[in-house]
């Protein structure tokens, strides 16, 4: 769901991510790729990040349930306190704690209870077999992105792995989206981004390329998804769409 940029790191991490040789990836169908947001994607991860801001904002006297969460689902976490500070100000504790405190919890679950949603593994293992090239744009912090490729042994699966703490905006914003067809050396047009809110999706509209939504179920009613290029219930029905999208 979310991200931090409260504790930046460099895009460092996105320059050594693939280990596929220029040639290699040259030799694919090329120039079409798939852009995966993370959490709620590749992760099962939104409901640890609704138990983690519960958690943590209950700790500066603010007290959410599970429906509060969705409000900010899909914006980097810095994001998401400084929405709830700006409703709900508290004392004592500066915003960029919070945020820290939450994306620390966050890791902490993921290497105790982080798994793959359904698809996830053969919906990559499908796209790079049909020559898709494959990048990951996130709203999570660079330290979370890192902490489930590990957990997932996906480390050498995407050419680009961006963090949306690098850009001046997060999502809805297109920054991390246009970051990552630019660091591909790809055309947004040529690029299909697959989401799973309604933040995500604006984002990757808003970047010129086409999109497909796998909602969370607390959102599938959202209308916004009406915008969608495509939309399936889950990943498993990704591998059978991808001769459809050239």
């Amino acid at each position: 769901m979310t991200a931090t940029n409260s504790s930046k790191r460099s895009s460092k991490r996105s320059s050594k991510r693939s280990s596929k040789q220029p040639s290699e990836r040259a030799s694919k169908q090329s120039e079409r790729a798939l852009i995966f947001d993370m959490d709620g994607v590749l992760i099962d991860s939104e409901p640890l990040w609704r138990r983690a801001e519960i958690e943590i904002f209950a700790t500066v006297g603010l007290t959410l349930v599970e429906e509060d969460c969705l409000k900010t689902q899909g914006l980097r976490i810095d994001e998401a306190v400084a929405y709830w500070f700006e409703r709900h100000p508290w004392t004592g504790t500066p915003c960029a704690e919070v945020a820290d405190a939450i994306v620390s919890r966050m890791v902490d679950f993921i290497r105790s209870k982080g798994e793959p949603m359904r698809g996830a593994r053969e919906s990559i293992a499908a796209a790079d077999a049909q020559g898709w090239r494959l990048g990951l744009a996130s709203s999570s912090s660079s330290r979370l992105i890192q902490t489930v490729l590990d957990r997932f042994g996906l480390d050498d699966a995407f050419e680009s792995a961006r963090s949306a703490e690098n850009e001046a905006q997060g999502k809805p914003a297109p920054d991390v989206y246009l970051a990552t067809a630019r660091e591909m050396g790809i055309a947004p047009a040529r690029c299909i981004a697959i989401e799973d809110s309604p933040n995500g999706m604006i984002s990757a509209l808003a970047a010129g390329m086409r999109c497909i939504t796998v909602p969370d179920p607390e959102l599938r009613d959202d209308p916004r998804f009406d915008r969608a290029t495509h939309q399936i219930a889950s990943l498993e029905e990704l591998p059978g769409l991808l001769s459809d999208l050239l």
